[in-house]
């Protein structure tokens, strides 16, 4: 680990909140490709380094059912954004407790996490900005898919990032808005604390995401 991104991440993990009587509930967000697994795995050893027990989950492994996913068009756009995953399944498994000692931190990556839906499940709300061009040549290496954003296998990932973008703005939603262009040298751009005012986006009445895929 560089000594920049370690350095951030200890910023990070220095505004984990001590929440009474349960575990304290991270989200790391951010576009496909923007480096959340990487990001949330790191954070979970700084935090475990700190003697704190650490428990990691994605909202990758909580994916709704094919015939769910796909009820609006394998391409779909709208389908990605509001059905892909098994929200109740997925709100379960975050607030569940474990039973004794210490309650700790749980680590959660994954899109989506600043829907209205699950926006008040966090303690601390991190979103990791990346330009989206990076972010589909970040998966393109990974998955040996196009790199292009507007081509055809991608469209249903591409536009239905704009509809979550759009009904939510999650960099505003945030506590923690990090630059994850490098991933070596992350820029933590913006900071302010859960105790912080709601920003205008959290005061404003739910939008499209209140009809997601629960």
């Amino acid at each position: 680990m560089g000594e920049k991104r370690g350095a951030v991440l200890q910023r990070v993990a220095d505004a984990v909140p001590q929440v009474d009587g349960r575990r304290a509930r991270v989200a790391v967000d951010g576009i496909d490709g923007a480096g959340k697994t990487w990001f949330a795995d790191d954070l979970a050893r700084v935090l475990t380094g700190r003697g704190l027990t650490v428990q990691r989950l994605s909202i990758d492994d909580f994916l709704a059912p094919e015939v769910v996913r796909y009820a609006r068009g394998r391409r779909s756009p709208e389908g990605y954004w509001l059905d892909s995953h098994d929200l109740p399944r997925f709100v379960r498994a975050v607030t569940a407790e474990p039973a004794g000692g210490p309650p700790g931190v749980v680590v959660v990556d994954g899109i989506f996490l600043h829907r209205d839906e699950l926006v008040d499940l966090w303690d601390l709300r991190l979103f990791l900005d990346v330009a989206p061009e990076l972010g589909f040549a970040r998966m393109a290496r990974r998955d040996g898919r196009s790199a292009d954003p507007a081509a055809k296998e991608n469209v249903r990932y591409s536009e239905g990032q704009k509809l979550y973008l759009a009904a939510c703005d999650p960099p505003s939603r945030a506590h923690l808005v990090v630059d994850n262009t490098d991933v070596t040298t992350p820029t933590l751009v913006r900071r302010r604390t859960p105790l912080d005012p709601p920003t205008p986006a959290e005061r404003a009445e739910p939008g499209a995401g209140d009809s997601g895929g629960a």
